[in-house]
């Protein structure tokens, strides 16, 4: 005789409620049953890994300065002092997330927007990449100086390697000026800009950087250069005939005595016939003498066909020359009084 399945359904239900029953289902296959279920919590465990793996990682973030005061936009204001120019945020993700990151991907602002000029100290907003969150970040404070911005426009100096002796270099630049721009208060300090020292062969060029100087030959942070490079051309050809040779003075008239003489500078350089040069040991220089302290121009004396390129001076200290004693007459009279 059939069953009504749902008198099958009943009959089932209640052997559930059987602890004999329900032990006797959970042992069947049971080494099966566990293989599967180990398995089963790897895959998960391995598949979640990373997102519980979660590690810190430092970045030395450079600090960037927002200034929309007025509605004017960025860079209508000049910043200087930073303090400090950049902070140290630690992240917090996933290993793999934080190994493809740099410290360009992480934004570090100090908002001055509203700040009159002078010192400041504002928070530092720290804005993370996707995947990361900020644990900490050290300082959370920069100091600095608003000021306003400035533009001077200079001519640009020529400073290149120091030459052989016997080569006599011409340069070009291109372009001659640069303008400085930057806080008011740093741009005023700044005395020249020159190029880069640089050697260019003969009849070449070399692109090379400009660098301010203030009046003490020391670089200038803080400006921005414009040109930041200009062209150096060299214009001659090769090396000439040039020797370097000493200066030698006149001697002084017997009446005036030299106690001190500076000759800058002691040597000059000749240019000349490579056969004449040859001959050459040395320049004559003549000076004309008188008592006390002076500096006086030397007029140097060259040979026809040579020319001295450098001007010569010379300081010199000059005092009277004391008279000679008359020699003594015979059996040591003295002569008469004149």
């Amino acid at each position: 005789m059939s069953v009504s399945p749902w008198r099958a359904a009943l009959e089932t239900g209640r052997r559930w409620t059987q602890p004999r029953y329900v032990w006797a289902r959970a042992v069947h296959n049971l080494g099966p049953k566990l293989l599967s279920l180990l398995v089963a919590l790897t895959l998960w465990f391995l598949a979640t890994s990373n997102r519980r793996a979660n590690v810190e990682q430092g970045f030395d973030v450079p600090v960037t300065i927002r200034d929309t005061t007025g509605g004017r936009g960025e860079g209508t204001r000049a910043f200087s002092d930073l303090n400090p120019a950049t902070i140290r945020v630690t992240l917090s993700g996933r290993p793999d997330r934080l190994r493809e990151l740099r410290p360009e991907s992480i934004e570090a602002i100090v908002d001055v927007t509203g700040q009159p000029e002078g010192s400041f100290s504002q928070p530092v907003t720290v804005t993370a990449p996707s995947g990361t969150v900020v644990s900490r970040r050290t300082p959370d404070r920069v100091q600095g100086f608003v000021d306003t911005q400035a533009t001077r426009t200079l001519p640009i100096v020529l400073s290149v390697s120091s030459p052989p002796e016997t080569s006599l270099p011409r340069y070009q630049v291109t372009p001659t000026d640069a303008s400085v721009q930057g806080p008011g208060r740093v741009v005023t300090t700044v005395q020249r800009v020159v190029t880069s020292p640089t050697q260019v062969p003969a009849g070449e060029e070399r692109e090379t950087r400009l660098i301010a100087l203030d009046g003490a030959g020391t670089p200038v942070d803080g400006v921005v250069i414009r040109p930041e490079t200009v062209t150096l051309r060299r214009l001659d050809t090769g090396v000439l005939p040039v020797k370097t040779l000493s200066v030698v003075l006149n001697d002084p008239p017997p009446t005036l005595r030299v106690t001190a003489a500076s000759v800058q500078p002691s040597t000059v350089r000749v240019v000349a016939d490579p056969e004449l040069l040859g001959r050459l040991r040395e320049v004559a220089g003549r000076v004309d003498y008188r008592v006390g302290t002076y500096t006086a121009p030397v007029a140097l004396s060259v040979p026809a066909g040579a020319q001295a390129l450098e001007s010569v001076i010379v300081r010199l200290t000059v005092e009277a020359a004391p008279a000679p004693t008359p020699p003594a007459r015979p059996g040591g009279t003295p002569p008469a009084a004149p």
